[in-house]
């Protein structure tokens, strides 16, 4: 796409258009320079102005003498322009672009037949007088054609000249019009209906179609439209007495709307928060449990965006509970997904593992709610499990069940899934030390579709690409940009893990003071919220390494031996082999090649997979060394 800048054309330009628009039709010169005077130069108001002396026949210079002065803006000026030419086609003419102004920018003959009060023949005439003018074009012959406004502003116009009763009938006519004829227009276009009961003044009706409008867009990932489309479905509650009725749809609405939210503020912003409480508040008032699962799922990854991993906790127990009281199979593999989750994000890497391996149940089409949850539970949960076996040391299973949660989130193609799936792959390909193979896919999506959460650490893992390539000040800023991205969405979990990058990044530009700041940072993170998933790797070897690399030998020993005793207490036998293999390698080139050995020699033997990683390869290669 390229972006023009249309200047205003200047005088000899604004003449020569007028001749052109003039034709054959002599315009004398002072009038020609009384249209360059008044039309300064907008192309759409010196063709309109020219039309409007040409029709008005020997009356030219009169006419153009009574029209307002330039000092008035120019929109005004053409408006009353153009509301001059309608009236000189006549009362039929006026009448058919009011009605098809009503219907919008473009119409079909069909639909304004059946809301023009004209015989055929009446309203066939009309339209040829509107389209000889300019003001409407053609395509196709009647009865099977369809016209549009030349321009928006010839369009405003007709719509303007109608008083408010008149434009009320015309849009109840539309929209009772569209519903029995053209149910093909409903069913496709729900918010076209929203937008004439709107106008109608059929609040109610309108609600619904909002509502419909929403769902649909949701449906197919058009998520800032959901949210644009569910939004005016409230405000046009207000114009609806309170009682039961209004309460569902208000709670049809906020559901819909926490979705459609979760996409496109990611999941951590207030707004999300406030919506879904509402909502929640609603399904209990009105008594409707089957709206709870959905609502506390959303409430469950507001809260762990969040980083409010024990809040998240409690209300994953809630959803399991009621799966159990209530017999409900899909709310209680829901709630085993989202506690696993959880567990996760603390640190509890068999907890988690045990829970998610529970929810295989959720390939079972029956219990699949994406739409409702804003991602598909079953690919998210394949992406999730094979984050927890990669920590757990389990390599080749973990890349296995990624490679399955792509399939899966590629074979729906429901793109929110899409984007978190690739988001798990790229965090996986950063755990065991591999290219991050689906950065720029997921840029892409979450720009087209607007998931600020996913390109803010989209970004991140760019930037961590360029510092590998040694290109730390590029990858400093673009970090920063990252981290930024996700924070102004009120986004805490997994932050820490942006900071670690953001020190390495301070170091490898030789800045220790930041470096140091960053770290402390992503502490900060670590124990204020309990977020302990990956503490081994940013609390203790990162920091390690660094202050190895500063010559600080004795502080990385320190730093290495509680990766060690962190990772074995959370069973992390991947953080485990990085951290014993750093410490061992200190150890050879402090001479103690024995207690290196014997370090590292029984947590490499316990892998059984994963050979191919650069983790175990190091440590291969560094047991050779030994021996």
């Amino acid at each position: 796409m390229t972006l023009l800048t249309l200047a205003r054309l200047d005088r000899d330009g604004t003449a020569a258009m007028v001749a052109n628009v003039a034709g054959d039709a002599a315009v004398p010169p002072e009038i020609v320079a009384d249209i360059v005077e008044r039309t300064d130069g907008v192309p759409l108001f010196v063709e309109e102005l020219t039309k409007a002396v040409l029709e008005s026949g020997s009356q030219g210079a009169a006419a153009l003498s009574a029209m307002p002065h330039p000092a008035l803006s120019v929109p005004v000026t053409l408006h009353t322009s153009l509301i001059a030419r309608l009236d000189r086609l006549g009362p039929a003419a006026k009448e058919v672009a009011q009605a098809g102004a009503a219907i919008g920018r473009e119409f079909e003959f069909a639909l304004l037949a059946s809301i023009a009060e004209l015989p055929k023949l009446q309203l066939y005439e009309a339209l040829d007088r509107l389209t000889n003018a300019g003001l409407l074009f053609i395509r196709g012959t009647p009865p099977q054609s369809s016209y549009m406004f030349k321009h928006a502003l010839v369009q405003d116009a007709a719509y303007g000249t109608l008083l408010r009763g008149r434009r009320q009938q015309l849009h109840t006519r539309i929209a009772a019009t569209l519903e029995e004829r053209f149910p093909e227009i409903v069913s496709a276009q729900p918010a076209l209906l929203a937008q004439h009961c709107s106008a109608a003044g059929l609040a109610q009706q309108a609600v619904g179609y909002w509502l419909r409008a929403g769902q649909q867009a949701l449906a197919r990932s058009a998520m800032a439209e959901a949210v644009a489309q569910l939004r005016k479905g409230l405000e046009g509650l207000a114009d609806l007495p309170d009682g039961p009725q209004r309460q569902q749809q208000e709670l049809d609405l906020r559901t819909t709307l926490g979705a459609a939210l979760t996409a496109t503020k990611g999941r951590s912003e207030a707004d999300l928060g406030e919506t879904l409480a509402r909502a929640r508040a609603l399904a209990e008032q009105l008594d409707r449990p089957e709206y709870l699962t959905p609502l506390i799922v959303g409430q469950w990854a507001f809260r762990s965006l969040r980083a409010e991993h024990r809040l998240a906790l409690a209300l994953a127990e809630a959803l399991e509970t009621r799966g159990v009281t209530r017999n409900d199979v899909a709310a209680q593999l829901l709630g085993d997904l989202l506690l696993g989750t959880s567990r996760f994000f603390l640190g509890e890497f068999i907890a988690a593992r045990t829970l998610l391996e529970r929810c295989t149940g959720l390939a079972d089409p029956a219990h699949r709610t994406s739409v409702e949850l804003a991602l598909d539970p079953y690919a998210t949960m394949l992406g999730s499990l094979a984050l927890i076996l990669a920590c757990l040391g389990y390599i080749d299973q973990a890349r296995s069940r990624m490679e399955d949660a792509m399939s899966e989130a590629r074979r729906l193609g429901h793109v929110h899934t899409l984007a978190q799936t690739l988001g798990y792959a790229n965090r996986l390909a950063w755990l065991i030390r591999s290219p991050m193979a689906h950065i720029e896919e997921v840029v892409a999506l979450s720009t087209e579709y607007a998931f600020p959460h996913y390109l803010g650490f989209a970004l991140a893992c760019q930037a961590r690409q360029m510092l590998a390539r040694g290109l730390a000040q590029e990858g400093l800023a673009l970090m920063t940009q990252g981290l930024a991205e996700v924070h102004v969405r009120g986004g805490v979990a997994s932050t820490s893990i942006l900071f670690t990058w953001l020190a390495e990044a301070h170091g490898m530009l030789g800045q220790p003071a930041e470096a140091q700041n960053c770290l402390a940072e992503a502490a900060r993170v670590v124990e204020t919220t309990e977020e302990r998933v990956f503490e081994v790797e940013l609390l203790h070897r990162v920091p390690g390494d660094l202050l190895n690399a500063a010559g600080d030998r004795s502080a990385a020993e320190r730093h290495y031996r509680q990766a060690i005793i962190v990772a074995e207490r959370q069973s992390a036998k991947l953080f485990q082999l990085r951290a014993s293999t750093s410490l061992a390698r200190l150890w050879c080139e402090q001479g103690k090649r024995t207690e290196a050995r014997d370090l590292l020699v029984p947590i490499y033997n316990w892998f059984t997979e994963g050979f191919d990683t650069p983790d175990l390869k190091d440590a291969k290669a560094l047991l050779d060394e030994l021996a």
